[in-house]
């Protein structure tokens, strides 16, 4: 099972930091992105520290780094053909930037409307990708399924599909396929994920299906909302998720958790918040839901602990 979370990459550190942050998890996967999610301010690739996070990770088992592109990139806005021109440049380079790491996807939310309706969004995205894309990239560009917050598209397989069906290059795109944002489009993840599958499977190809982020959620299927719960404190629940983790279909897809850090004390102290990410590894290495996470984290309880 390839299980791991978002890590920071920040500082001198950048790669190395990131893979040593996964490792005090016990994860053998991570994501990372390649500068603040909120901007597209990026340092160059010599500063990326690529040689010793790569070392480390080899030290470590490590693999299949992920690397998710800002939450700011549309390229499916066409009232701003500035805004379209610079994500495209954006997004090259970050395909340059997650070569040299040798990260094997890079997440892509595909996008939002901003009015204009899903179908132009559409056809903008396959026009910047197909200006992105090149054939000499090792990088696959996944996008992500989206909960259809505000004028998101992305929200159901159908529209995915039209997505890649309109690129060019298409063997250099795949899906990242959210727990979270899935069940908010609608989809029956809780009740009913092997006819989720199977629908995705017809529409889009399970071939295509090369990250998992694996998310609970803190609203009911099909809110459209989009926010993430810790794995069994959501509305999809523990069981649900254990069982996609432990998948043999996606035994070689990374499982990346995206799950908010813990307020360990929200009402004398809100701004303590700690990574909940060595517990949740735990969880799903022991395929046993954990009862008493806050508790655990306030007190720095051993996650290890949890496999004895």
């Amino acid at each position: 099972m390839l299980v791991g979370s978002h890590v920071s990459m920040s500082g001198q550190k950048m790669l190395l930091g990131s893979a040593q942050e996964a490792a005090t998890y016990h994860a053998n996967t991570f994501m990372i992105y390649t500068g603040a999610p909120q901007n597209t301010r990026r340092k160059t690739i010599d500063q990326l520290n690529i040689p010793a996070g790569r070392a480390y990770m080899a030290e470590h088992d490590l693999a299949h780094v992920v690397v998710h592109a800002p939450y700011i990139v549309n390229l499916g806005n066409t009232y701003k053909p500035d805004n379209f021109a610079f994500a495209v440049e954006f997004l090259r380079e970050e395909v340059r930037r997650a070569d040299a790491i040798g990260a094997e996807q890079i997440v892509l939310h595909p996008g939002a409307h901003v009015g204009a309706g899903p179908s132009v969004a559409i056809a903008s995205i396959n026009k910047g990708l197909n200006e992105i894309l090149s054939p000499t990239q090792q990088v696959q560009i996944a996008l992500e399924t989206m909960a259809g917050k505000g004028t998101e598209v992305g929200v159901s397989f159908d529209q995915l599909a039209q997505m890649i069906d309109g690129v060019t290059l298409n063997d250099k795109l795949s899906i990242c396929f959210d727990t979270c944002h899935t069940s908010d489009a609608g989809y029956a993840i809780k009740d009913d994920f092997d006819a989720v599958i199977n629908d995705f499977d017809q529409i889009i190809g399970l071939d295509r299906l090369k990250v998992v982020h694996l998310n609970d959620s803190k609203n009911p299927q099909g809110a459209h909302k989009d926010r993430h719960a810790n794995l069994g404190y959501g509305m999809i629940g523990f069981e649900r998720l254990n069982a996609i983790a432990h998948d043999p279909r996606f035994e070689t897809v990374p499982k990346i958790m995206e799950t908010p850090y813990v307020a360990v004390d929200p009402e004398h102290n809100p701004k303590d918040k700690r990574a909940p990410y060595g517990y949740e590894i735990a969880e799903l290495n022991a395929g046993q839901f954990n009862n008493h996470l806050v508790t655990d984290i306030a007190n720095q309880a051993d996650f290890t602990a949890f496999l004895k």
